[in-house]
């Protein structure tokens, strides 16, 4: 089992990235939220990896961090929610809002993630939920570094504007949350959050 990896980046390609550790390149998939996070080709990058095993062949699925892997565990475990589900929901949401959002039984949120519907998503909640509060506290009140599982209040309009021009929910939140204070109008914080995201 691999579980591990850590080497030089070779590429980036949609949601792959190929990483050579001692000679041997690894295609690992992975969520779409870490992308931004990826360092330049060439540069050292350490993967927490699930290696996943079916009928056609084999697969790995990779996060920039462990509890990024155990909230996927988690995720796979729920019947309907296989790894391609759980690693798009991580990918559509970022693992800080997909943890929130069970921990707060916030289904809405959950189901705006690509292939969840209602139902899955009120499935996601009733067998996680306990688990990802278990987990919260044993972390210090935390997922993951940042990650407070009580579910941030978040500009609904803005929100939506940023993700009509093509942002990805993760980096929308989180230019949402730093423009929450300003007042104005949507346009105003829209321009605001623009700026962020440009930095």
């Amino acid at each position: 089992m691999i579980v591990r990896l850590r080497g030089s980046l070779v590429s980036v390609t949609l949601n792959r990235v190929v990483i050579e550790c001692s000679g041997v390149g690894y295609e690992v998939a992975i969520p779409a939220s870490a992308l931004g996070q990826l360092p330049g080709e060439g540069h050292t990058l350490s993967l927490h990896t699930r290696q996943i095993f079916r009928e056609d062949g084999q697969s790995l699925v990779g996060f920039l961090s462990s509890d990024e892997r155990d909230l996927f565990d988690l995720l796979t475990e729920v019947k309907g929610c296989g790894p391609k589900v759980s690693l798009q929901i991580i990918s559509d949401l970022g693992a800080n809002t997909t943890a929130s959002a069970i921990a707060s039984e916030d289904g809405r949120t959950l189901a705006k993630a690509t292939g969840v519907g209602p139902r899955l998503a009120e499935r996601i909640i009733l067998e996680l939920k306990d688990k990802v509060r278990q987990h919260a506290i044993g972390r210090g009140d935390t997922w993951a570094p940042g990650l407070a599982v009580t579910t941030q209040t978040v500009d609904d309009e803005l929100l939506d504007a940023l993700l009509s021009l093509g942002y990805r929910r993760p980096e929308a939140e989180v230019a949402c949350s730093q423009v929450a204070e300003l007042e104005g109008t949507v346009e105003e914080r829209l321009k605001a959050a623009l700026r962020v995201l440009a930095r």
